[in-house]
């Protein structure tokens, strides 16, 4: 039994490691007959019954002329809030700039959303889309005219940037933009006209999201960047490295984003009737730029992917989370420690007493799974025998099935059961993988110093410190607990500690301390359980006598 439980967490440690590079991002491609997933002509160009084009609200007329409305050079307009200091372009209406003041850069400047990739293939975010390229032309490249030459907003306050564009002949857009200062949200609203008609354009993000250092992307464990869709309830996840134009277009969106691991550029799109593409341009033959397009949104948000705010935020957004398979368990976690931390206002102090609550809630699983392995360790000289008794089991089936009866008979008198020992461990491998998701991808703990050394919870201990002192204790741990005199389960117990160690090395020192922390506690946990089943069975054996 204690075999299977130890090749069980190993395998648990493996599908951990691999979770990240290989489960999250080949999922949403191997269904490709999801009515979602449909080829990339058909998003684009398919009529949805619930789009019926509106009436346009200029009468239909070829040789209707609208007034000319240019600006007779290129200029910037600064939106400028608590939260972020956007730039916004009036060639194309275009973003430029979108630059966060409470996230930082490795550079310790405000960390800026706009890749500067958009400057060097000339598609900016917000820039439009349509079946006509000459009208993508105008529209991309002509001069509005803006509303303001600046906003400045405090909390709460409201204001709109209009940008307005005629060509004096059949083109009109407007694009107005509604922010609230304090917020990361704001409205969106784009109307295009050509020969009096109206033209459903779609919008534009990309190339990617921030200007991502290699360094960094070494330092923390899965990140990555691709496009969210939440389409009939379920979101729909491409990894730009996994990119495949058949599984790249979505149909009946209620919003798209294109992410990373901690930050978002989403669009809500009407419920059921958005549209959305994954977008890959290549520059040459080794450099490709990535971009979303996505049928025209209500409402945009680019910032953090904090849970608070996407949930106060609604639309469902805060699935933009990926908190995996567990998710349940890894929110639950998420809400506790951000309590926890209203109070003690340091990330890994607040992961130590997450930990240390964990800890007493599984106590009487720990102790069931404790005192169960005691039992049967006593009962080793038993089972020797009977295994002994039987040599012939694994070829005879008449002898397994007799050393089994008799087998259950022994734990059945001595009150054991077999699984005792493994299932109450087995049932807290889906905290520990709730709580793995939560430390990646919790923007909380991004930048987020400890003490000493480790100055970002988000990514690995740059020495190894907290890894090798991990390894240790554990080491320790497993010294303490009761096992079966099996020289081979022995063996497999010590070589334990080398594996979590290595695996350890590069997680996230959030994660890590979670784990140094649990095997501290499992040591006075332990030490305290061994003398309580040392007493009763002192106890038991005077009753005997």
């Amino acid at each position: 039994m204690e075999k299977r439980l130890i090749l069980a967490i190993v395998l648990s440690f493996l599908v951990l490691a691999l979770y990240q590079m290989v489960f999250l991002k080949k999922k949403p491609q191997t269904e490709p007959l999801d009515q979602t997933q449909v080829p990339v002509q058909a998003a684009v160009s398919e009529p949805k019954p619930a789009e019926s084009p509106a009436p346009p609200e200029t009468p239909p007329a070829a040789a209707q002329a609208y007034e000319e409305a240019k600006a007779q050079a290129e200029a910037q307009v600064l939106v400028d809030t608590s939260l972020y200091q956007a730039v916004w372009s009036n060639r194309g209406a275009s973003l430029r700039s979108w630059k966060l003041k409470t996230h930082l850069d490795e550079n310790k400047d405000g960390l800026e959303l706009v890749s500067r990739g958009a400057a060097e293939v000339a598609k900016f975010p917000f820039f439009l889309e349509t079946q006509d390229a000459e009208l993508d032309k105008t529209a991309n490249g002509g001069l509005f005219l803006p509303s303001v030459a600046r906003l400045d907003l405090r909390d709460g306050q409201t204001g709109e940037l209009k940008f307005y564009y005629s060509d004096g002949n059949s083109v009109k857009i407007e694009k107005a933009f509604i922010f609230t200062g304090g917020a990361y949200d704001f409205d969106v609203r784009i109307s295009v006209w050509k020969d009096g008609r109206k033209v459903e354009p779609r919008v534009i993000w990309g190339p990617g999201i921030g200007n991502p250092v290699v360094t960094s992307k070494r330092q923390q464990f899965g990140v990555g960047s691709g496009v969210a869709v939440l389409a009939a309830n379920r979101v729909y996840r491409v990894n730009d490295r996994k990119y495949r134009p058949e599984a790249s277009a979505f149909n009946f969106a209620n919003w798209a984003a294109y992410e990373d691991n901690y930050m978002a550029a989403l669009f809500i799109t009407p419920p059921q009737q958005g549209t959305a593409q994954f977008l890959r341009v290549p520059r040459d033959e080794r450099i490709a730029d990535f971009f979303l397009s996505v049928s025209v949104p209500q409402k945009a948000y680019i910032g953090p992917k904090d849970f608070d705010r996407l949930r106060a935020f609604g639309h469902e957004a805060k699935k933009i989370i990926n908190f995996g398979f567990f998710g349940s368990i890894a929110e639950i976690l998420l809400i506790s420690i951000k309590f926890i931390h209203r109070y003690i206002p340091n990330w890994g102090f607040a992961i130590i007493i997450l930990t240390f609550l964990i800890k007493i809630v599984f106590f009487p699983l720990t102790y069931s799974s404790t005192k169960s392995m005691a039992k049967m360790q006593e009962l080793q000289p038993k089972i020797k025998a009977l295994r002994a008794k039987y040599k012939k089991a694994k070829q005879d089936i008449n002898q397994r099935r007799q050393m089994n009866e008799e087998m259950m008979k022994l734990y059945k008198e001595h009150g054991i059961n077999p699984a005792g020992g493994c299932l109450p461990m087995l049932v807290q491998i889906p905290v520990f993988w709730g709580f793995f998701r939560m430390v990646v991808v919790a923007m909380e703990f991004r930048q987020s110093p400890f003490i000493l050394w480790i100055k970002d919870l988000s990514v690995h201990d740059p020495y190894y410190v907290t890894p090798i002192l991990m390894g240790a204790t554990q080491f320790i741990s497993q010294k303490m607990m009761p096992t079966s005199a099996d020289p081979s389960t022995s063996r497999m117990m010590l070589i334990m500690p080398v594996v979590m160690t290595v695996f350890f090395m590069n997680f996230q020192s959030g994660l890590v301390l979670y784990w140094l922390t649990n095997n501290c506690l499992q040591i006075g946990q332990q030490y305290i359980m061994n003398r309580m089943m040392a007493k009763q069975k002192r106890e038991s054996h005077g009753k005997r006598k």
